[in-house]
């Protein structure tokens, strides 16, 4: 087994500091700071130097987190090996998703996993892009699927491995009665002078929708602030202004709501992918997670219609909880 203080300081090393550290994995900053110190005085080397309010890793730390990575990745793949010999599994899987993943996607793999792997408990925790990877790191999850953007770690990160799985256009909501409400498909430059529905100001989804407008030569005369899908559409459907929507956004049935596809060179699409910690991609319900996840990504392109997934089919059932 592997050194659990490697996976601490690889959390330290990632939030910048002990407190935020200790709050992630649920310790208390004294019992994480306890585990550096016995780390760096049994390796004999000095990890970590205080830096203001942060805590600044030594070369040392640098040196020992860069080959931890390795180290962690060939444990991984010895671990599905063994497994691969067991067909009942690990026993569990973590999924986390963003609130769109989380509620079109994760169901049906959660469904598929459980039905494959019957004494195997499936969770799914539904948070933020930056969260899932601050998650992975911690092993708090195996599997997230995420929206990409310049904030998330790299695709080229040797702590993980991350690949594409779909676009996801969006499309414009519209009350019905609205002059646009009834075309096949709009640009999003003819929307310019309408009243916009957005999220809040710095989240991602703003700031796709904002640099989209800018692209399509408008800025948005944003009247309202949204977070969830669900208020947004209730406002969009009482006549309060537009939104931009995700294809996989699961939206409640309103026959006062229109969703109209964007065409155009400024039409704006989200990059979703998934992730899991190196080496981990073959064992046994990640390995099922990810093909189904594919097999999803792949009917959902061929599709390209606007709207939510099907309800599971063939027996599949859709676990409890969350």
């Amino acid at each position: 087994m592997i050194d659990h203080r490697l996976r601490v300081l690889r959390v330290v090393a990632d939030r910048g500091t002990i407190s935020a550290a200790a709050e992630h994995l649920g310790y208390t900053p004294s019992a994480v700071s306890h585990q550096m110190r016995t780390l760096a005085r049994d390796l004999g080397a000095t990890l970590l130097v205080p830096d203001g309010r942060r805590v600044r890793l030594t070369t040392a730390a640098t040196t020992l987190l860069s080959r931890a990575d390795d180290l962690f990745a060939a444990w991984e793949e010895i671990r599905a090996e063994v497994q691969a010999t067991d067909d009942s599994g690990t026993g569990r899987l973590r999924l986390a998703g963003f609130s769109t993943a989380a509620s079109a996607l994760l169901p049906h793999v959660a469904a598929r996993v459980m039905e494959a792997f019957p004494r195997s408990v499936v969770r799914i925790v539904e948070a933020d892009p930056e969260v899932c990877f601050e998650m992975l790191t911690a092993d708090q999850v195996d599997l997230a699927v995420v929206v990409a953007t310049d904030v998330l770690p790299p695709t080229s990160d040797p702590r993980f491995e991350q690949h594409p799985l779909m676009s996801d256009s969006l499309d414009l909501l519209l009350p019905v009665g609205h002059r646009l409400a009834d075309r096949p498909w709009v640009s999003l430059g003819e929307a310019a002078g309408e009243r916009w529905i957005m999220d809040r100001p710095g989240r991602p989804h703003h700031t796709m929708v904002a640099n989209a407008c800018a692209a399509a030569g408008f800025t948005p005369q944003q009247v309202h602030e949204v977070v969830e899908w669900d208020t947004g559409a209730a406002l969009v459907a009482s006549g309060f202004g537009v939104a931009l929507v995700p294809r996989l956004a699961r939206l409640p049935a309103d026959e006062l709501l229109v969703r109209v596809p964007l065409r155009g060179e400024a039409t704006p699409v989200r990059h979703l992918r998934t992730s899991v910690r190196r080496g981990t991609s073959g064992q046994p319900e990640i390995a099922m997670a990810l093909e189904h996840l594919r097999e999803l990504a792949d009917e959902i392109t061929r599709r390209d219609l606007p709207g939510p997934l099907p309800l599971p089919v063939d027996g599949e059932s859709t676990p409890s909880g969350g």
